[in-house]
């Protein structure tokens, strides 16, 4: 399996590693990353691998393998690919994660302004969107929930992770707040991201996050959009 060193630290942007395989559609396969593969709404990073023997090869996308223990590097079309065994230098593409993981985190704050059932979502990096299972005379308008999301950026409340069993997710179902799309388990245990110690939001969560909500900046909630019966959209952007 690829060792996926962003879970430790989002903020790693270099890497060394080694090339485990190559796949039969050209895809790199390595034996630890700092690439993000795209899942969870969140889009795969890009970058480069340096790699022995062969020169720089660009990231177009970064994915999971079909049995998404492994993380598979997409280079660009055209590209030198490399033997198994080769060392690599991995090199993130910071400007276009970076963005990512503000949005990210803000989504996360906006589950703690709307306490509704989540239905879907897509992260940007300058637009980003939640679909909520809620009604309409539940939604605030804009403005006030701009307000409400500034001032959480604002407290600059400290984002950190934890895990727990997957038997400790089973028991405490409510700590799931996509219904689409369930966290991943069968390894024994679960991450957690946690905002402000757990008291502002906790639920489980494979994408990156920056460190603090103070990190994020100004937003502003661009659009709040009937999609069905039930189903609310709200979209967010960074302030101009």
């Amino acid at each position: 399996m690829t060792e996926q060193l962003f879970r430790d630290d989002a903020y790693l942007r270099e890497c060394e590693a080694t090339v485990l395989d190559v796949n039969d559609r050209g895809g790199i396969v390595l034996d630890r990353t700092i690439f993000y593969a795209n899942g969870g709404g969140q889009p795969g990073d890009t970058g480069t691998l340096e790699i022995e023997g062969v020169g720089i090869v660009p990231v177009a996308a970064t994915v999971y393998g079909e049995d998404r223990v492994q993380i598979v590097h997409v280079a660009s079309e055209g590209a030198v690919l490399p033997q198994p065994g080769a060392a690599v230098r991995c090199s993130l593409d910071w400007e276009r994660r970076l963005p990512h993981m503000k949005m990210h985190t803000c989504l996360h704050l906006l589950c703690t302004v709307l306490q509704y059932p989540v239905t879907g979502g897509q992260i940007g990096a300058e637009s980003s969107r939640l679909d909520f299972d809620i009604q309409d005379a539940a939604v605030a308008d804009k403005e006030q929930l701009t307000e409400q999301l500034n001032a959480l950026i604002a407290g600059d409340h400290a984002v950190t992770d934890t895990w727990i069993s997957d038997e400790e997710l089973l028991a405490n179902p409510e700590l799931v707040r996509t219904m689409a799309v369930k966290p991943p388990m069968g390894s024994g245990r679960v991450r957690l991201v946690e905002i402000g110690g757990g008291d502002i939001d906790r639920q489980p969560c494979g994408g990156t996050h920056v460190h603090s909500t103070g990190k994020i900046g100004s937003v502003v909630v661009q659009k709040i959009e009937k999609k069905g019966k039930m189903n609310r959209r709200v979209r967010i952007g960074f302030a101009a």
